[in-house]
């Protein structure tokens, strides 16, 4: 099984790279380019990682944190 990995990351030319470079190593990766898509995406697709920026529009990293462990959202995190 592969693993699924979440890139929330606002700047589009940084996590496309990312995800770029994640699919040729094998992982299946979905990309969200500010807090609130990324809340939804870990909630839709329930990744083993998500790789969050802390900065980000509408909904920061933190925030977005916060809100997951609210909601017992789990997944292993890398900022």
């Amino acid at each position: 099984m592969t693993a699924h990995i979440l890139v929330v990351e606002d700047e589009v030319k940084l996590a496309r790279f990312v995800e770029l470079e994640l699919s040729y190593e094998g992982y299946q990766v979905n990309v969200s380019h500010d807090g609130l898509s990324g809340l939804t995406a870990a909630r839709e697709c329930q990744p083993d990682l998500v790789v969050l920026d802390w900065m980000l529009p509408g909904l920061s990293g933190v925030e977005s944190v916060a809100v997951c462990e609210q909601r017992e959202i789990k997944f292993r995190l890398f900022y």
